[in-house]
């Protein structure tokens, strides 16, 4: 079946919500131990949680979840076109320089060098599109997968692709979806066999939640003065954070209590390693309740989202208590 223009699986008239995947083509493991060689690339598991939370920082790209597994990687995301559309043609072409060279035209712009008016017309134009670009899915991972596949092939000496061409994209319609899909993707180490409990599966956003201060929080700090948030300024952006109250006004964040969301992680896991698998235990957390959701159903989704992923949700929005009871 012949692959569907970008442009037609993401709308951000529909949703802002999208679960990326990202796959290595070679036999050689993306990160961890090569089963087959003995030889070990766990370190570039860093290199692309640096490169995420980095990137998210530049782009109009808020980061809900993430997992680097041996051969591929999810991420969880919510594209905020409002985050660059306020931001002067100054603000946005430093933006734009911390990732590309730019122009010669715009290198002269940024040297501060005297423009004729159609030079500073074009100038315009050109910051117009780097705009546009900030806040698109598609220059967000070409600018997260080439630097990590020319770092692996300098590191393996070789060359050709490190990466699938296309990055596999799902729109997350509603709010079921979305923490199901955080939910799947912050539980893969542990469906994996990679980790036992949440707090211990590396190079997730549920690991970066509950423990800031272990492994990530000193990333954090190194990465505060990396050379892509100084060039205009800029502090690395924190995940996107869960909301105790929703207002009309303001939904800048996960709707949903970040207990609340631990409380399902933390079920959930344990459902995955119970000794027969897809057992529903009997203490339900309350948050499924109010959702009205069955714990089969969230079950089944929360550690099957991806081959499920066919099937729609609701589109119905659940708006939650402040607490979970």
């Amino acid at each position: 079946m012949m692959s569907r223009p970008r442009k037609q699986l993401i709308s951000l008239e529909d949703t802002p919500y999208y679960h990326i995947t990202s796959r290595c083509v070679r036999r050689t493991f993306l990160c961890g131990v090569d089963q087959h060689t003995g030889e070990s690339y766990e370190h570039r598991r860093q290199w692309i949680v640096d490169r995420i939370r980095i990137l998210s920082s530049v782009f109009a790209v808020d980061i809900c979840s993430y997992a680097v597994m041996s051969n591929h990687y999810h991420v969880t995301v919510k594209i905020s076109p409002e985050q660059v559309e306020h931001l002067s043609d100054y603000e946005i072409m430093l933006r734009w320089l911390t990732i590309f060279k730019g122009t010669l035209l715009i290198q002269r712009y940024h040297s501060g060098a005297s423009l004729s008016e159609p030079e500073r017309n074009a100038v315009s134009d050109t910051i117009a599109v780097y705009r546009e670009r900030l806040a698109n899915i598609s220059w967000f991972m070409r600018c997260l997968n080439h630097p990590i596949a020319v770092q692996a092939n300098k590191e393996d000496n070789c060359k050709g692709h490190f990466f699938e061409a296309r990055f596999d994209s799902k729109s997350l319609d509603d709010f079921e979806s979305l923490i199901t899909c955080m939910a799947y993707v912050d539980l893969n180490p542990i469906r994996a066999g990679m980790a036992t409990t949440p707090e211990n599966s590396d190079y997730t956003s549920i690991q970066e939640r509950i423990k800031p201060s272990f492994d990530l929080g000193k990333v954090i700090e190194e990465l505060s003065t990396h050379k892509a948030l100084k060039g205009f300024g800029g502090e690395l952006k924190p995940l996107m954070p869960f909301l105790d109250s929703i207002n009309e006004d303001e939904e800048e964040g996960i709707p949903m209590p970040y207990s609340a969301y631990l409380e399902l992680v933390d079920w959930t896991g344990r459902a995955v390693l119970a000794t027969k698998r897809g057992a529903i235990p009997a203490d339900l957390p309350p948050i499924l309740e109010r959702l009205n959701i069955s714990g089969k159903r969230w079950l089944s989704g929360a550690t099957q989202f991806e081959a499920l992923q066919h099937k729609r949700f609701g589109k119905k929005r659940a708006h939650l208590l402040a607490d979970t009871g």
